[in-house]
């Protein structure tokens, strides 16, 4: 018979303890460790007990795994072309960002279509969600709406009769089971409610949409397993100063990862950009010294975007630097090439460096337009008219290629810009603009001509 323990699990890394500390040893956080009571199953479980498995050949045939459309393109091109029976999905993001928004328009789309779907509420009362339906003109959707937090009464009410085909959970965190002594949001709570409704939809063909909350980190509240348990992860992310919503996937099994939906934030709702690389450009067209447009690719999608920079002297001991958009680990490393391969001291300026739009670049390709737009601010000379960069630098001031360089191109040279520099290796193709091979930063410093300070490189202070 299963006996039940009690033990201190942390509310941060999931790590157990048999006493409580204030400090967890795993993940060093102060007072996160929380008393919960598990249940452990009796020793001797042996061969012979449990039910035998039936086992298949790989080289077998399986029918693919129909899917839905939900009627938003930038939602179903995230997934990889729409929803999977019997798919787990977690969407993550701050608070007000706009996924309960999102998810609603998706399914008031879906049952527009004819698909019977289902919102259930675990932080709104139905009079609150239907407000919101009303401010986006989806009170007339067939969508069947409930507020419950009690995953037993859930899944009582969607195993019984004819299940929807897609269910939303608004949020995970506030779900809890009633045989765990824990409060709703603990590690153990949240843990067991997915895997409770995982197991649903598995095992009665739905979709899931599973809510969760973002820590101040960024990171999806709760145990880490929760990311592994579902098929597929998702993080809409947006600035509050911008209209702009970026919906990424970080984990697809269905589709490819990496890939991203443009939404803008409007008065009736979320509505999908289809050409995001316009929105993201500068408006004027006008030529300002540090400002640099990277040709990027967001899964698979190339995605024009401005990369500004702002060099100048700084009165403080300890300069500053401030990054918004990008890694700042890397624009050190950039920053440190500069100097020691491209002949230029910025160690006693302040840096700021911003991606215009609200985007976040995570591909190492950005490390050459963020060098353009770092000496065309410090030098005061405009990055050449028309031009689009992109290429990995390496430690030693190569400009290495990188990934798709074809498609960059293409898509620059669709929203008319006559030039790019990029790495002299990664094209197949020829082409519809002119390409100035860059292979080494001292290369880029010099297209902008000497301007101090500079120095000689590789000389030393007494030269």
């Amino acid at each position: 018979m299963a006996k039940a323990i009690r033990q201190y699990v942390c509310q941060s890394c999931g790590a157990t303890s048999n006493k409580w500390a204030g400090q967890c040893d795993a993940c060093q956080e102060w007072n996160s460790l929380v008393e919960e009571v598990a249940t452990t199953t009796p020793k001797g479980l042996t061969a012979g007990k449990g039910r035998k498995i039936d086992f298949v050949p790989l080289n077998g045939t399986s029918p693919e795994s129909p899917r839905q459309k939900t009627g938003i393109a930038e939602f179903d091109r995230v997934l990889g072309g729409g929803l999977v029976a019997g798919s787990a999905i977690l969407i993550g993001g701050d608070p007000g960002i706009g996924k309960s928004t999102l998810l609603l328009q998706a399914m008031a789309a879906l049952a527009n279509s004819g698909v019977a779907v289902a919102y259930i509420s675990g932080e709104e009362a139905v009079e609150q969600v239907r407000m919101r339906a009303r401010r986006l003109g989806l009170e007339k959707s067939n969508v069947d709406l409930a507020a419950a937090t009690s995953v037993r009464d859930i899944l009582s009410s969607l195993e019984g009769g004819e299940a929807p085909k897609c269910v939303v959970i608004d949020s995970i965190q506030t779900m809890f089971v009633d045989n765990l002594e824990s409060a709703p949001g603990s590690v153990g709570q949240v843990r067991a409610s997915a895997q409770e409704f995982i197991r649903m939809a598995k095992h009665r063909g739905i979709s899931v949409m599973l809510v969760g909350h973002v820590t101040k980190d960024g990171q999806i509240a709760g145990p880490r397993v929760l990311e592994h348990m579902v098929d597929t992860v998702l993080y809409f992310e947006g600035e509050r100063g911008h209209q702009f919503r970026i919906l990424r996937a970080v984990k697809n099994r269905f589709g490819p990862g990496d890939e991203i939906g443009v939404f803008e934030m409007t008065d009736a709702g979320l509505a999908e950009v289809s050409n995001p690389s316009a929105l993201f450009l500068p408006q004027d067209g006008g030529r300002v010294s540090g400002s640099c447009v990277f040709a990027g690719i967001e899964g698979t999608r190339p995605v024009l975007v401005e990369i500004q920079a702002l060099v100048t002297s700084s009165p403080l001991a300890t300069p500053r630097r401030a990054v918004v958009g990008w890694d700042s680990a890397r624009l050190a490393m950039v920053m440190a090439v500069l100097d020691a391969r491209g002949g230029l001291n910025l160690a006693g300026n302040d840096i700021y460096l911003n991606v215009a739009g609200g985007l976040r670049v995570h591909e190492p390709g950005a490390d050459l337009a963020v060098a353009a737009a770092l000496v065309s601010s410090l030098t005061g000379v405009p990055v050449p008219d028309g031009a689009v960069a992109f290429g990995e630098i390496g430690l030693s001031g190569e400009v290495r290629p990188v990934s798709q360089a074809d498609v960059r191109l293409k898509e620059a040279a669709k929203l008319g810009f006559e030039r790019a520099l990029s790495p002299p290796a990664g094209r197949k193709k020829e082409p519809d603009l002119a390409v100035s091979e860059i292979s080494a930063v001292h290369e880029l410093v010099a297209m902008f001509g000497d301007a101090p300070p500079l120095r000689a490189v590789g000389g030393s202070d007494d030269e």
